[in-house]
């Protein structure tokens, strides 16, 4: 069995997939580096060097074969943090290979291509809910800030959307659970990383709130309270239109 060691970014996932093709490696593996953490004494190691053009040939072979909406999935499993994602993709992309004019993707018969499509399916769910409950405040310095927490890694999947709706204002998302953002300053769009005492900032950013953001969040507590009806109160379908781990950075929840 070979293991192949990458760098965790996608393009040294394809660069990986490339070298099972090149080498013609049959039973393979191919883990993160960060996920790696024991030799397995019955396999040979062998660390991926990134190679954008190796990457660059395989993603131009899955949008021959699978299109774009095709790079699409293979995107979003990539980014699921499942922990089968790279077996996924590199089972996808071989599959895709033997059958080239087939759309490989709607095999649901495939176990794996089956696997492809419920993660999608979350991956979809959890982006749709970040268009929707996204907040941001406005800070002291002018920027809208936003901080999130969602089950999967959507921000990248996320920030053409973010973009395109909010074009005339500098605003700033922040992942807390993997800690990098997304800084847009209406010319350019940046991921960043801060340093450990920026996550504290950015985790306490009550302090750095602009004065007519107070009034505003105040204001609009007061109309969710005052249009609520009692009466009419369904906790139930409210948990499953408005699940309750979002609640928290939620102004109405406040």
């Amino acid at each position: 069995m070979k293991t192949l060691i990458y760098d965790g970014s996608f393009e040294g996932l394809l660069t990986s997939i490339f070298e099972v093709f090149e080498y013609k490696y049959d039973v393979v593996e191919i883990i993160n580096i960060t996920n790696y953490h024991q030799e397995n004494i019955f396999s040979e190691v062998h660390s991926v060097a990134t190679d954008t053009q190796k990457s660059d040939r395989v993603l131009n072979r899955i949008k021959e074969n699978l299109g774009k909406e095709g790079l699409s999935i293979l995107m979003k499993v990539y980014f699921s943090e499942n922990p089968e994602l790279e077996r996924l993709i590199l089972s996808a992309i071989r599959y895709s290979i033997k059958n080239p004019t087939q759309n490989i993707l709607q095999d649901f018969a495939n176990e794996d291509i089956m696997n492809i499509a419920k993660i999608c399916k979350s991956m979809g769910r959890e982006i749709h809910r970040m268009h929707a409950f996204v907040r941001f405040e406005k800070l002291q310095d002018e920027v809208y800030f936003s901080k999130i927490e969602p089950d999967f890694n959507v921000l990248p999947l996320s920030v053409k959307f973010f973009k395109d709706r909010y074009q005339d204002q500098k605003w700033m998302i922040f992942d807390l659970k993997r800690n990098y953002g997304v800084f847009y300053d209406l010319k350019e769009m940046d991921f960043f990383y801060p340093t450990e005492n920026q996550h504290y900032e950015f985790k306490k950013i009550e302090n750095l709130l602009h004065e007519e953001e107070t009034k505003y969040q105040k204001l609009w507590q007061r109309y969710f309270f005052k249009t609520n009806i009692p009466e009419r109160k369904n906790l139930k379908m409210h948990h499953q239109m408005l699940p309750k781990r979002y609640w928290k950075y939620l102004t109405e929840k406040y």
